[in-house]
């Protein structure tokens, strides 16, 4: 990785004429004769008659409904900043999903502003860093200059692109300073702007903005919904991949199924979704299991919940329980197979209308049942269900809203949430589990070091719904013939 140039100083700050030198850099300075030369010779990289990204449309209709819902008031959203991994190297960006919802844009530093233009209506800016300065050496000097992370489009062209103005957002901070009137913030992205504004904003009127923007995306729209399929579609190949490279992964660990999903990922999308859990053996008994390090051993089962995320944001978000040698054990077969019938009767109860509670009540009574069944629990089952007595097994909910979030619209009031009610466009995940700790002596051994979980993003239509993951089997016996056939 080359090193001679100050990455450490943001673009943004950079003086005019000068630029500070790197600590230990190999070269004491830029003579009047370098600078003068990579001043010019250059052509003009301009782009021209850019056609607008696929969601602009749809962008445009959100932020006028978020003005409608806040009349009068300038509204701040900023897309968040680079941050450190170590010393001067930066984290993989990812824009702010409310700032990218509402812009379609994804680059570090942008800001969106809406403008009230009387007690009704704003004016959208999106604030963007303009194209690397030649005049001035940032372009090769800076850190974060176009020689060493590459071009970014130029303010014209990114109001081709996005459908908005747009304008230099190194001057934003001090215009919001020196602004008037009523704002709103979505906080936890960007403290410079969040400085700007400090005297001018309350905690309690920005989280409204930050609930509004989450509730808003409960409902997909068209768009949406393609990038959601895509992604599972993605997903689906993903998955497909690590059964046909798991003697390999049995040779080295669970990296090895990490990395080979995270290369379908990054080869038809934006990245994963969310770390993905390569969990093998008891492993899968530990619910986000992200270390990925263990043993994968031919007999144990592979637990993987994994998901693309697309180039626009949206992710899958799927799992799947593999019997890693390819059949289940008896005693594997009887938990997976509880575990399907859960998500049976918790798929059945997602249609429009229906509480957002009730797949999660329909597929908790399944699994009541089957530990009451297999003795682990003494019924009735609704005195199970009334005490919660199922939950040292099952330990988590049945499901989430799915987006751009893997936890989608989490900041939503609970009662537009978990108390509200399923509309068609909605999708969320129906993802059952039964976990059987190794150190669990409530439990026969032969049940210990057992995880189970089958997820799957179901969309809600206006009959009932769409399972976006339907391309993967469920079934233990349809598991078992879909690895067998991927293995040759």
């Amino acid at each position: 990785m080359a090193d001679e140039l100050t990455p450490e100083t943001p673009e943004e700050e950079q003086p005019k004429k000068t630029h500070k030198q790197r600590k230990n850099g190999l070269y004491p300075g830029v003579s009047d004769e370098l600078a003068e030369s990579m001043r010019t010779g250059w052509a003009d990289t301009e782009l021209h008659g850019l056609e607008p990204i696929a969601q602009a449309g749809h962008t445009a209709d959100r932020r006028a409904a978020l003005s409608a819902r806040f009349p009068g008031e300038r509204l701040v959203v900023p897309a968040g900043r680079l941050k450190t991994r170590s010393n001067d190297t930066e984290y993989p960006f990812r824009a702010s999903t409310e700032y990218a919802y509402l812009t379609g844009d994804q680059t570090e530093n942008g800001v969106l502003v809406l403008e009230p233009t009387g007690a009704a209506g704003h004016t959208a800016t999106v604030y963007l860093l303009p194209r690397s300065d030649r005049e001035n050496g940032e372009f090769w000097l800076s850190g974060q200059g176009e020689l060493w992370v590459g071009r970014r489009h130029s303010l014209t062209e990114a109001e081709q692109l996005l459908g908005i103005p747009a304008s230099d957002v190194r001057a934003l901070a001090e215009a919001l300073a020196e602004a008037e009137g009523p704002v709103r913030c979505v906080r936890g992205h960007d403290s410079v702007i969040e400085s700007a504004l400090t005297d001018k904003v309350t905690k309690e009127r920005d989280e409204e903005l930050r609930v509004y923007l989450s509730e808003a995306r409960a409902v997909k729209d068209a768009f949406e919904i393609g990038e959601l399929q895509k992604a599972v579609d993605s997903t689906v190949r993903g998955f497909e991949d690590v059964v046909k490279v798991l003697d390999k992964a049995e040779a080295t660990s669970e990296r090895y199924i990490e990395g080979t999903f995270f290369l379908r990922a990054r080869v038809e999308g934006n990245d994963v979704g969310y770390g993905s859990i390569c969990a093998a053996g008891p492993h899968a008994c530990t619910l986000h299991w992200v270390r990925n390090d263990g043993d994968v051993r031919s007999g144990d089962l592979l637990l993987l919940d994994a998901g693309v995320e697309t180039h626009s944001l949206y992710t899958a978000d799927v799992t799947r329980t593999l019997p890693i040698n390819g059949t289940y054990t008896d005693i594997q077969r009887k938990i997976y197979d509880a575990v399907y019938a859960s998500q049976e009767a918790g798929i059945a109860a997602v249609k429009p209308g229906a509480k957002f509670r009730d797949f999660h009540d329909a597929s908790q009574h399944v699994l009541a049942e089957k530990l009451v069944e297999w003795g682990l629990l003494e019924g009735p089952v609704e005195r199970v269900l009334e005490l919660g007595l199922q939950r040292r097994w099952t330990l988590h909910g049945t499901g989430h809203m799915l987006g751009m979030d893997v936890h989608d619209c989490a900041a939503a009031r609970t009662e537009a949430y978990v108390d509200g009610t399923l509309e068609p466009g909605m999708c969320l995940t129906v993802e059952p589990g039964l976990y059987f700790q190794a150190d669990d002596l409530t439990v026969p051994e032969e049940y210990r070091g057992i995880g189970v979980r089958i997820e799957d993003d179901i969309l809600v239509t206006e009959d009932g719904n769409r399972n976006l993951s339907a391309g993967l089997p469920r079934t233990s016996t349809e598991v078992e013939a879909w690895m067998a056939r991927l293995k040759g």
